[in-house]
């Protein structure tokens, strides 16, 4: 009897293993433990605008954009001096050959999405954690970035040596 229980010990052990090391990489489980609401999930509008005359309106579209939506392309466009008013609909900027060039001007790779997706995925991976750390859903974000991390304290102490003004500094210690 006690030899068949730690047969089944073994055989839940193996399966447990094998269960660990066999799932997609997930780095950071902010959703254990957790019983609120995520606050990034929620976007913020633009303030709603009272139209000069009703009758220019356009008519409702089904899915269609509202002028109070947020358009991130072209926010991104206006903050980099281009007009927004030239994306097409695609978001592809159209006849800004300055702000086109300014921005390419280190060499454009089309594919780069799926390549950085590529590259993120063979680094979480690689840096999935150890197998009670993946048994047990813990956060191993920050230890596998830990390396590419920028500390605040000696970045904000190399730019004030450098006499670059820094009103808004970090407290010490920082958020960690």
């Amino acid at each position: 009897m006690a030899k068949q229980a730690r047969r089944m010990a073994l055989l839940l052990l193996v399966c447990a293993s094998v269960a660990a090391c066999s799932r997609e990489p997930d780095l950071m489980n902010i959703e254990r433990g957790q019983d609120t609401p995520d606050e990034f999930a929620i976007l913020p509008n633009k303030p709603i605008q009272q139209p000069e005359n009703y009758r220019d309106l356009p008519a409702p579209t089904l899915g269609g954009s509202n002028r109070a939506d947020a358009s991130p392309f072209k926010d991104a466009v206006a903050a980099l001096g281009g007009n927004p008013e030239r994306l097409n609909t695609t978001g592809q900027l159209v006849g800004e050959p300055g702000l086109i060039g300014h921005v390419t001007r280190f060499g454009l790779t089309r594919n780069i999405r799926q390549q950085l997706a590529a590259e993120d995925y063979q680094f979480r991976k690689k840096n999935d954690g150890r197998l009670l750390e993946r048994l047990f859903n813990v956060n191993v974000y920050y230890k596998a970035y830990a390396r590419q991390s920028l500390d605040q304290e000696s970045e904000l102490s190399r730019f004030r040596r450098a006499g670059v003004a820094t009103p808004s500094a970090p407290p010490a210690g920082g958020l960690q």
